[in-house]
């Protein structure tokens, strides 16, 4: 059993009960990694001006992305958890992938909510193995869930 908090922030509002599904994704794929640690991350869906201005600030990339997570790693006193950082996922581009890659905008989320929790648990994707490894992952946590590619 996985002992986390989700603190989520639907910052425009996107028609999308998304919150249950994000917080079984945040579970799995710390259930997947054996993490021991009570933990808590936050988790926000923003519009693409905004994830531009954070790609650039904290990047310097001048561009939209779909996801950034912000790792944290240092422990709340208070609640006694590991904070693990910050999830922020662009809900237009989201949707956009989603038509592109023809599933459901949840199952889009859904996916890009495993990749933030599995960049904030120290995966990478900077190199043609390191991205084989994060994007298996991925798709293991995402079979686990239920949350599958239907197309």
């Amino acid at each position: 059993m996985v002992n986390f908090k989700l603190l989520y922030n639907d910052k425009i509002k996107s028609g999308v009960n998304f919150r249950p599904i994000a917080y079984k994704c945040c579970c799995a794929t710390l259930q997947s990694e054996r993490y021991p640690y009570l933990s808590e991350a936050s988790l926000a869906l923003v519009s693409d001006e905004e994830i531009r201005g954070l790609n650039r600030q904290y990047r310097q990339i001048d561009s939209s992305t779909d996801v950034l997570s912000f790792l944290m790693g240092e422990p709340n006193f208070e609640t006694e958890a590991m904070v693990l950082g910050d999830i922020i996922i662009s809900f237009p581009t989201a949707s956009r992938q989603a038509a592109k890659y023809g599933h459901s905008l949840e199952r889009e989320l859904a996916f890009l909510t495993v990749h933030g929790m599995l960049h904030l648990l120290g995966y990478d994707h900077k190199d043609k193995q390191e991205e084989g490894i994060m994007f298996a992952k991925q798709e293991q946590i995402l079979q686990k869930t239920g949350i599958v590619r239907t197309v």
